[in-house]
């Protein structure tokens, strides 16, 4: 196996080196988002820099960030959800291919098939932001020999358990968000932890946690500050304890918000 290279960004957003392509998935590279504040520092320019390929799970404000896609530029290949391409097309942005679950393109050595997610993929926003109600995906990366699973938002579906077939080697699985409760159409990391069974990952990167919350959530006191400070650091440890205290083999790797993903074999959590 050719271990990919892994940059976990913050939130959804990590960078893979796989097969001479460099993919960047669901691009946050801002310090806000509506009423959501960065707490963790910015990542490096360098870190979005030479970016070949741009998957976008779903049109949620978090994970289809315009500004993040401008800072990106207009040469990058972009992957959306079927039914997003004109949207985003009318917004700047040319290269932009669609794709639903079970359908699949090639960019280069590497071969990117859509997969199924259990989440809402209404663009919701004022009328100058908002869009389409389309699918919500996840990505199966491959390039003959090395397989990541980017599963995007998503809930706990039977399906997954199809992708055990894949011999997935690493897989990107949420464990939290930015608040301090969980809409449907998330993993926590107790179903984090049941999807890792179902899909049997040779290695698992937790996401989508420690890196947004609610504007003075974690400085303002209220009776949620400590909750929510906690959940800014917890959900990655716990998941990492559910998947060993059930005795699967996957191997979870726990990486700061803005850190390179340590593939290694001493790098378990």
């Amino acid at each position: 196996m050719t271990s990919p290279g892994l940059h976990f960004l913050g939130h959804s957003t990590v960078r893979v080196e796989l097969a001479g392509r460099t993919v960047l998935t669901d691009p946050l590279l801002a310090p806000t988002v509506g009423a959501l504040r960065r707490v963790v520092p910015m990542p490096d320019p360098v870190a979005w820099a030479g970016v070949d390929l741009v998957l976008i799970s779903h049109l949620h404000g978090d994970h289809l960030h315009l500004p993040s896609l401008r800072m990106i530029g207009r040469t990058a290949r972009i992957v959306v959800p079927r039914g997003a391409g004109d949207w985003l097309r009318g917004r700047g942005f040319p290269r932009v291919d669609e794709l639903s679950a079970g359908e699949g393109l090639i960019d280069g050595g590497l071969r990117v098939t859509a997969v199924r997610a259990e989440h809402s993929g209404h663009r919701w926003g004022p009328r100058s932001t908002h869009g389409p109600d389309t699918e919500a995906l996840g990505f199966l990366l491959e390039d003959g020999g090395t397989s990541v699973y980017v599963s995007g938002d998503t809930g706990l579906y039977d399906g997954m358990a199809l992708l055990a077939e894949r011999e997935i080697d690493v897989a990107l699985l949420p464990v939290w968000g930015w608040g301090p409760s969980l809409g449907p159409g998330h993993l926590d990391p107790v179903t984090a932890a049941d999807a890792v069974e179902l899909v049997r990952p040779r290695i698992a990167v937790p996401v989508h946690w420690g890196t947004l919350a609610i504007a003075g959530m974690t400085t303002i006191p209220s009776p949620l500050r400590g909750r929510m400070r906690r959940l800014l650091h917890d959900p990655p440890r716990t998941f990492a304890t559910e998947v060993a205290a059930r005795g699967l083999p996957t191997r979870v790797v726990v990486t700061e918000p803005g850190s390179a993903v340590d593939l290694s074999e001493r790098a378990a959590a």
